[in-house]
């Protein structure tokens, strides 16, 4: 009978572990909670979602939308569970960080065919192996994956935004809309006037950071800029940024405000906001300093503060194929952010590919080849083998995914027939 230990029960594991399971295959799950914990864990539950609760946009004009639609379509078990605890987001998929985390648990443990395992991995087990610890792997185990991959000394920090209670934020300086008035009113909108905003973004420039050896502006991976290292680059850095007021009128002036602060449902009961865009690295006393000094936040009750980590990956296109297999060592696959692939949905997208072609493999079945004209397949070519430079964390986006061999007016009219085109075309292989 065949048997595959998957290291890991966050969003690339518990896929692949799920993947393998409905097709057969009997897997090994260990998780090293609740008897250890990464520096950005608290729950004990599996999937954790340690930086936002939004899995971004849900159009199928969006390539993370797509892929979403992928997975679906393929049996996710992590788009399963998001479907079954989202809460209002606009045109976005956020979820119920807590809800859908116990939900991914529950099913991984109902299923007779994994077996959870909850102890450290120090070293890479035998036989066939998943590899999905993240991006904070550390001590024995990561220092085994350094001796076999001898390319992982990547590194980039990860930043995480601060969480408010709803009941603390001063409603007589906010009011609730989406950007444009598009889909229900989901976001809590702060605005700053011009002053206001001058003299916040002042004190964030010069606000204290807690210590982190080794930390430098250009390390950071762009798509999860700190707030402060923003606000470093300019003074209307963030005004065009994750502040920018285009599409929100404050129904008590008219008018657009100079700039806003949005919060977006973080629990499905609604209690609990974060501060969409505000990953930082800043002293906890400085961040409820600095960021009470939005009008509507003044006397917010902070749940959650910032924190920043360093996150390791590998240097995929010197060491994995399309499968996410070690080429020196087909025997290990790996699967998560550690390969590069950045995001929530990227994360569970290579964890899924992984568990069917591994499934596959094992069955003496042909493997999918996930063409670049499906997103989870652009994805995993452009991890093993498609970027050109110095490889980079990369997010889902059009320009991985093969362009359409005929012309088509307009942006939105262009990307919507990329997905068209790729749904259909994963109808037709039928996985």
């Amino acid at each position: 009978m065949s048997r595959v230990t998957v290291v890991g029960a966050g969003l690339a594991g518990s896929e692949c572990a799920w993947q393998l399971a409905r097709r057969g295959i009997d897997v090994t799950l260990y998780e090293m909670k609740p008897q250890k914990r990464s520096p950005a864990h608290v729950a004990d539950t599996f999937a954790e979602l340690v930086c936002s609760n939004s899995l971004r946009s849900d159009e199928l004009t969006n390539a993370v939308g797509l892929l979403k639609e992928e997975l679906r379509r393929l049996g996710s078990l992590i788009m399963e569970c998001a479907d079954g605890h989202r809460v209002p987001a606009g045109g976005a998929l956020a979820v119920d960080r807590e809800g859908f985390s116990r939900a991914v648990t529950e099913r991984i443990q109902a299923h007779p065919r994994i077996t959870v395992v909850h102890e450290e991995v120090t070293s890479i087990p035998e036989g066939r192996v998943v590899i999905a610890t993240g991006p904070l792997t550390e001590g024995a185990l990561a220092a085994e994956i350094e001796r076999l991959c001898p390319d992982t000394a990547l590194h980039f920090f990860d930043a995480v935004a601060p969480i408010v209670t709803l009941e603390s934020v001063d409603m007589e300086s906010a009011w609730f809309a989406s950007r444009y008035d598009k889909g229900t009113a989901d976001y809590v909108n702060c605005p700053l006037e011009k002053d206001e905003y001058i003299a916040f973004v002042s004190e964030l420039q010069q606000a204290q950071e807690a210590v982190l050896h080794g930390f430098e502006d250009d390390r950071v991976f762009e798509g999860c800029m700190p707030v402060e290292v923003m606000a470093r680059r300019g003074l209307d850095t963030l005004r065009y940024g994750p502040l920018k007021p285009v599409g929100l009128r404050d129904p008590k002036t008219g008018r657009e405000p100079y700039a806003v602060v949005q919060l977006r449902r973080d629990n499905a009961e609604g209690t609990l906001y974060n501060m969409v865009g505000f990953q930082t690295h800043l002293r906890f006393p400085e961040q409820r300093r600095v960021f009470s000094m939005i009008p509507a936040l003044k006397n917010a009750e902070f749940v959650r503060y910032g924190v920043m980590h360093r996150n390791t990956y590998l240097n995929s296109p010197t060491l994995l194929d399309r499968y996410y297999r070690l080429r020196s060592a087909p025997r290990v696959s790996f699967a998560g952010q550690m390969t590069g692939v950045e995001g929530y949905i990227e994360s569970a997208a290579s964890g899924m590919l992984v568990g069917i072609e591994t499934a596959r493999e094992l069955l003496g079945q042909a493997p999918v080849d996930f063409p670049r004209e499906t997103a989870i397949g652009a994805l995993a070519l452009y991890i093993s083998g498609g970027s050109v430079g110095d490889f980079q964390p990369m997010n889902i986006n059009f320009g991985l995914i093969a362009p359409l061999d005929h012309r088509v007016r307009g942006k939105r009219n262009k990307n919507a027939a990329i997905s068209q085109r790729s749904l259909e075309l994963l109808e037709r292989i039928g996985v």
